[in-house]
């Protein structure tokens, strides 16, 4: 089956994005304005606790942010973000970030980008304003 626009924006993407590759980030699914995507927690990614250090868990619904407001090919940028995290990730955890739009302007957006592990426990709770700049990705 041929590749969506939407799609085809964020495989570019991705090709262009060593921290996604080296999380290990696999793209479950892409339509307009929403992603879903996954990784596994690796031995590396852990603090002084032994649990997943919070910037692993924010940058995995961080590209989730970017793939989902960046995919109608309108390169969008981070102008705010926060995050809540409400259970701890262990090595070996699989974590599926679920990106959904909530507000599309013409010159910014608003995501909410869930974070659940492989029981379907939800860890954090991400959320991103965006800002179009109007410029293309391909």
């Amino acid at each position: 089956m041929e590749k969506s626009s939407y799609e085809k924006v964020v495989d570019h993407m991705l090709q262009q994005d060593a921290f996604s590759q080296w999380l290990g980030i696999e793209l479950l699914e892409i339509r307009e304005g929403y992603s879903r995507i996954r990784m596994t927690i690796r031995k590396e990614m852990v603090n002084g606790f032994g649990i997943a250090h919070g910037g692993i868990a924010f940058s995995l619904a961080d590209s989730a942010f970017a793939f989902a407001c960046n995919n109608r090919n309108n390169l969008s940028v981070a102008l705010d973000t926060n995050i809540s995290f409400t259970r701890a990730v262990q090595i070996g955890d699989t974590l599926t970030a679920e990106a959904t739009e909530i507000h599309n302007g013409r010159s910014t957006g608003v995501y909410s980008i869930g974070i659940f592990n492989q029981r379907n426990e939800q860890v954090a709770l991400f959320k991103g304003t965006c800002f179009r700049t109007g410029k293309t990705h391909i």
